[in-house]
């Protein structure tokens, strides 16, 4: 089998350590109207004491940021000091079973779940930075120093067994945050949709679901909650009784389809649900209103990926995906037409401008697979940009042994709608170094336009945020 991404497994050899300096372009410049911080989380160092983890979601986050000031770019990355860390940190070994990897004795939350690792995501919000994992409460950071506070309990309106997923979306304009949870039952599934304003809830609704599905993403129009439900079933029972790690208690039935559930962003409440064939989808892009309909933006792939994830052997069987955009009646609750971008090799992270967010949006920007399935290893190689007006797709191909991290975040000139750049990492496999590249958001073709080289590599990230100064 063809290796289409030699040296990857240098990428995740190494357990970076915290740091904190200054940054200097080793070429270009990075653009003045950009101040602010950059945030990116994801798993760090794959061993644990004696064990060494197999699947991509198991290590411990670790976020880093960017200061963007007058006097340049400093750099700051700190493990996010979670429960499950301090307490192996102090035992001096793994005690808690992962998304993907087991071993005798291993243990679980409350003996229902998994420890959170807070390895997916980290935003800015209510004067504070809040890291997420899957299912379980974020944990508070300092904004400048990214040490760690402590969970993050929403005025005590929360507790550690709430169900919560790493990817809220906001409204900078409230300041309000509206997140989800999926509680897992086997009789009752549901959806905890929650509204949060001032660090305080709002309301907290739970939506029935016709099964215990897998939700990674949801999205949010000025009216909508949106949901986009794949029939990738989660078995708690396997999880509990039979020592099964998450991964292994997952299955793909894509017989039953998939749904869009619509809610009231108002009150909570289900407005609709409706049929939208049997593919899945990992993250959403956008969603918004025009003329009665809401327009949902998703990056559609033909199964999950989870399987997909482990290390170093990653993407080994990737299929296509595909960036989609569902027309739907909210009131009738249809779709009443679709657009697809003449894009389908593997894709993922996509990001907008996040000012547009809940407004028309037409332009995104994700990482690509350039050797969609083919077969072998492979991984993140190309740095894209689409356009939902004109069609037109522009492709930054990295070399050989370079591959992607970070979702692709746009970081935008405050005085022009139409400008701003995208931020991404990359690591030079071959020369085991790693650069934070800024690109022109709207040339990636070009290549890019600043390089802010590390002393030494960390982690290939997640999801990314960007927390403009002011």
């Amino acid at each position: 089998m063809q290796d289409h991404a030699p040296l990857l497994e240098r990428a995740f050899a190494r357990v970076p350590r915290d740091a904190d300096y200054q940054l200097e372009p080793s070429a270009g410049e990075v653009p003045t109207f950009i101040r602010g911080s950059y945030y990116v989380n994801g798993p760090a160092g794959l061993k644990r004491g004696d064990l060494r983890y197999r699947h991509w979601l198991d290590p411990d986050g670790m976020v880093a940021a960017l200061h963007f000031g007058d006097g340049g770019v400093r750099f700051v990355c700190r493990f996010v000091r979670g429960s499950k860390f301090t307490a192996e940190e102090e035992a001096g070994q793994a005690l808690y079973r992962t998304f993907g990897t087991g071993f005798p004795g291993d243990q679980l939350k409350r003996g229902i779940g998994l420890e959170s690792p807070v390895n997916v995501s980290v935003w800015a919000w209510n004067d504070t930075l809040l890291a997420f994992g899957e299912q379980g409460l974020p944990w508070e950071l300092d904004p400048v120093t990214l040490e760690t506070r402590g969970e993050y309990t929403f005025n005590r309106r929360l507790n550690a067994i709430s169900p919560l997923s790493a990817h809220p979306n906001f409204d900078y304009t409230s300041d309000e945050m509206f997140n989800f949870g999926i509680s897992f039952s086997a009789r009752h599934p549901s959806v905890n949709l929650y509204r949060f304003g001032g660090g305080d809830l709002i309301f907290r609704k739970r939506l029935p679901l016709e099964y215990p599905c897998s939700v990674h993403d949801f999205g949010l129009s000025p009216s909508y909650a949106v949901f986009y439900l794949s029939p990738h079933l989660l078995d708690v029972e396997a999880l509990m009784r039979d020592g099964a790690t998450l991964m292994e208690a997952l299955s793909w039935q894509p017989e039953r389809g998939s749904t869009m559930l619509l809610a009231s962003r108002e009150t909570g409440e289900a407005v609709a649900s409706f049929p939208i064939g049997s593919s899945y989808c990992l993250h959403l892009a956008n969603c918004f209103e025009d003329n009665g309909h809401l327009n949902v933006d998703v990056i559609e792939l033909e199964q999950p990926v989870y399987d997909q994830y482990d290390i170093p052997e990653l993407f080994t069987d990737v299929r296509h995906a595909q960036p989609k955009r569902y027309i739907v009646d909210p009131e009738k609750g249809e779709v009443k037409d679709t657009a697809v971008l003449d894009y389908r090799n593997m894709c993922d992270f996509p990001a907008i401008d996040p000012r547009r967010a809940g407004r028309e949006t037409r332009d995104f920007w994700v990482l690509g697979i350039s050797a969609t399935e083919k077969p072998g290893r492979k991984f993140f190689d190309q740095v894209v940009h689409a356009n939902w007006h004109s069609g037109e797709i522009e492709i930054f191909q990295a070399p050989a042994h370079h591959y992607f991290g970070g979702e692709p975040i746009f970081l935008g000139d405050p005085e022009h709608e139409d400008r701003g750049c995208v931020i991404c990492q990359r690591f030079d496999a071959e020369s085991e170094t790693m650069d934070f590249l800024l690109f022109d958001a709207f040339e990636v073709t070009k290549g890019p336009i600043a390089v802010l080289p590390l002393r030494e590599p960390i982690h290939l990230g997640f999801h990314a945020s960007f927390h403009p100064a002011g």
